[in-house]
């Protein structure tokens, strides 16, 4: 039976590489989900009540983004809206981005999640985050206090189930 050493398994610079990529990958997933719906500005959130408002009077004005679970978009999500990814992994905020990269930076967009109450919702802050860095200037985030289910749907608002 061979010895496992440490220090000789790590001298391989190939070990070497895929440990730290691993590592970084591990760090990037922690930050995106540290990242708190609370840091997002006041003034760029909106009601849902505003929002179905508006939408009863110009239904295509405003992109539409869901940045959650793809279950909770495929059973229920705002008629319209597409599917963006899950922005708390790095893989739904590249999803998100190749979505937005060709739109004007004056796009009017709405992003929401809904899948758990505001304060804990691991996905709203990172996609805000990166539309915000990309230099989106006319972004606003729907502000859903406890899910879709309670504070969309129960209201009567409208809700479509995937193809």
């Amino acid at each position: 039976m061979t010895k496992f050493h440490l220090r000789t398994f790590l001298s391989n610079s190939f070990t070497r590489r895929t440990l730290l990529a691993v590592v970084l990958m591990a760090l990037s997933s922690a930050l995106l989900c540290a990242q708190s719906a609370s840091t997002i500005p006041a003034g760029v959130l909106v009601q849902p009540d505003a929002l179905h408002s508006e939408l009863l009077v110009n239904p295509h004005a405003t992109l539409i983004l869901q940045v959650g679970s793809r279950m909770l978009f495929d059973e229920a999500h705002i008629p319209g809206a597409e599917y963006a990814g899950p922005a708390s992994t790095p893989a739904g905020l590249g999803v998100l981005r190749t979505r937005v990269n060709s739109l004007s930076r004056a796009a009017s967009i709405v992003l929401y999640c809904g899948c758990c109450p505001w304060s804990h919702c691991p996905n709203i802050a990172p996609a805000w985050n990166l539309l915000h860095d990309m230099g989106f200037s006319s972004v606003r985030v729907l502000y859903i206090a406890n899910n879709f289910g309670t504070d969309w749907v129960a209201h009567g608002y409208g809700a479509e189930r995937s193809q």
